[in-house]
C-alpha cells in the first residue's frame, strides 16, 4: 500500500526553503502554523509507547498540536463540539445559507483579516434576523450558527460564511413559536441587497476609523477619493447569498456541522503526490459541472496557498448569533422545547478520554493489541531533545 501523504510532508520536505524565501513576508501566525504541523505526531512533541503485555508488541504514539490549521488534529474537536451540539438541535426543519463577497472585497480581507472577517459574520447574522424579524417574511427572532471558511477547492482566497438556522423562531413577546413555510426561508435576494448595504456600511465605518491598512496592489486605496469610487462600483455588484435545500432532520444538520465546522484548507486525503517539484491534488471544477481533477502546483505556490487561510489568533470560525448567541442560549432553548412541546435533551455523558474517543470514531480499540487481543500498557516518552526555534511548536 502507498503511504499516505500529509501536508506535514510537504512543510517537512519544502518548508525550509519557504521560510528562507519569504523570510521578510511570512508572519508571525504562518510560522506557528507551519511549525505545529510539521511537529504534530513526532518525537518533538512527545508521546508514549503501548506494549502489549501478551505478545510484546511495541507501538508509538506522538503527541498532537492541537493547532486548529492541522488537517490530522481536528477529528477529536469535531467530535468533542458536535457532542456539545447535539443537546442543543430542535425538532424543526433546519435551513443552510451562505453569504459570500466579490473578489474585491476578498482582496481587502486578506490584508485585514480580523476586521474585515468579523464585518462578513455581522452583517450576514444581522441581515438574516432583520428579515427574520419583519412581519413581512417571519415576525420572529432567528437563532444562527455560522461558520467561516476562506477557501476554494483550489486553495484560492474565497472568504464565505456557512450560515445553519432553524426553520422558525420566538414572536416578539416570547409566546410562541413562529414557524416558517414549508421548504422555504427567507427571500434570498432581499438578504442579498441588506447583506450588501450592512457590509458597506461597516466596511465605510472601519476605513473612517483608520481600521484598514492596504498595500501591494490595493495601496491606492488608502485615497479617500479612490475608496469611495470603489465603494460605489460594489454597491453596484450583486452579491451572492444562496439558500440551499433544507436538511432532513436534525441527525443530517449534525452530519452537515461535522463536515464544516472543523474543515482546514485541504484534507490530507486530497493530495496525490510530492516531491521536488510538484504537490499534486484532487479538486472539484464547480465551473465546469463539478468534475473532479488533480492539480499540480509548485511546492512554493502550495504552500502560499495553505498559509493564506491561517486566521489570526484568537480568531473565533464559529460564532452564534440570535437565540443561539452564548449569553442567553440555554434559556432560549429551554423556551422553545417548552413552545415546541418538545421533551429535554439526553443528559450529556461525561466527557471520554482520547482513547474512548478514538474507539467511537474509528471503531478501533486502543487498549487491545491488533496482533494477539491481549492489553496494551502505556509508557511515556520523552519529547525529542532537538533543538528547535522558540517559535516552532507553539500550538496556542
Amino acid at each position: 500500500m502507498q503511504p499516505r501523504i500529509e501536508v506535514a510532508d510537504v512543510f517537512r520536505r519544502h518548508g525550509a526553503a519557504y521560510r528562507e524565501a519569504h523570510a521578510g513576508h511570512l508572519g508571525r501566525t504562518e510560522r506557528r502554523v507551519m511549525g505545529a504541523i510539521e511537529a504534530c505526531r513526532t518525537a518533538a512533541l512527545g508521546g508514549h509507547a503501548e506494549h502489549c503485555t501478551d505478545c510484546g508488541l511495541v507501538r508509538y504514539a506522538y503527541n498532537s498540536c492541537r493547532n486548529r490549521h492541522c488537517p490530522k488534529c481536528q477529528g477529536l474537536a469535531r467530535a468533542e463540539w458536535l457532542a456539545d451540539r447535539q443537546a442543543e438541535l430542535l425538532p424543526v426543519p433546519y435551513f443552510h445559507v451562505v453569504f459570500t463577497v466579490p473578489a474585491p472585497i476578498a482582496d481587502i480581507a486578506f490584508q485585514n483579516k480580523s476586521v474585515v472577517y468579523s464585518i462578513l459574520f455581522r452583517a450576514a447574522a444581522e441581515a438574516l434576523r432583520r428579515i427574520a424579524a419583519d412581519p413581512k417574511h417571519l415576525g420572529a427572532e432567528l437563532g444562527v450558527v455560522a461558520v467561516l471558511h476562506t477557501w476554494g477547492q483550489n486553495l484560492h482566497h474565497h472568504p464565505h460564511v456557512h450560515c445553519v438556522i432553524p426553520g422558525g423562531g420566538l414572536s416578539p413577546d416570547h409566546t410562541q413559536w413562529v414557524a416558517c413555510r414549508p421548504g422555504f426561508f427567507l427571500p434570498v435576494r432581499v438578504l442579498s441587497r441588506l447583506f450588501r448595504r450592512l457590509f458597506m456600511e461597516q466596511l465605510q465605518a472601519a476605513y473612517t476609523e483608520g481600521k484598514l491598512s492596504f498595500f501591494g496592489a490595493n495601496a491606492s486605496l488608502a485615497d479617500p477619493a479612490v475608496f469611495a469610487r470603489r465603494q460605489a462600483a460594489l454597491r453596484r455588484t450583486d452579491w451572492v447569498v444562496y439558500a440551499k435545500r433544507p436538511f432532513g432532520g436534525p441527525e443530517q444538520v449534525l452530519a452537515y456541522l461535522g463536515r464544516y465546522t472543523h474543515r482546514v484548507a485541504i484534507a490530507n486525503s486530497r493530495l496525490v503526490t510530492v516531491d521536488d517539484q510538484h504537490v499534486s491534488f484532487r479538486w472539484k471544477d464547480y465551473r465546469d459541472h463539478g468534475k473532479s481533477k488533480v492539480m499540480s502546483l509548485a511546492p512554493d505556490e502550495f504552500i502560499r496557498r495553505f498559509l493564506q487561510h491561517a486566521v489570526p489568533d484568537g480568531f473565533h470560525r464559529i460564532r452564534h448569533y440570535g437565540l443561539l448567541a452564548n449569553a442567553r442560549r440555554a434559556p432560549n432553548l429551554a423556551l422553545c422545547r417548552r413552545l415546541l412541546a418538545a421533551p429535554p435533551p439526553a443528559p450529556a455523558e461525561p466527557p471520554a478520554d482520547y482513547r474512548e474517543r478514538y474507539r467511537q470514531l474509528s471503531g478501533r480499540p486502543l487498549d487491545i493489541c491488533p496482533c494477539c487481543g491481549g492489553h496494551m500498557d502505556i509508557v511515556p516518552l520523552p519529547r525529542s531533545p532537538t533543538p528547535r526555534a522558540p517559535h516552532a511548536w507553539d500550538t496556542s
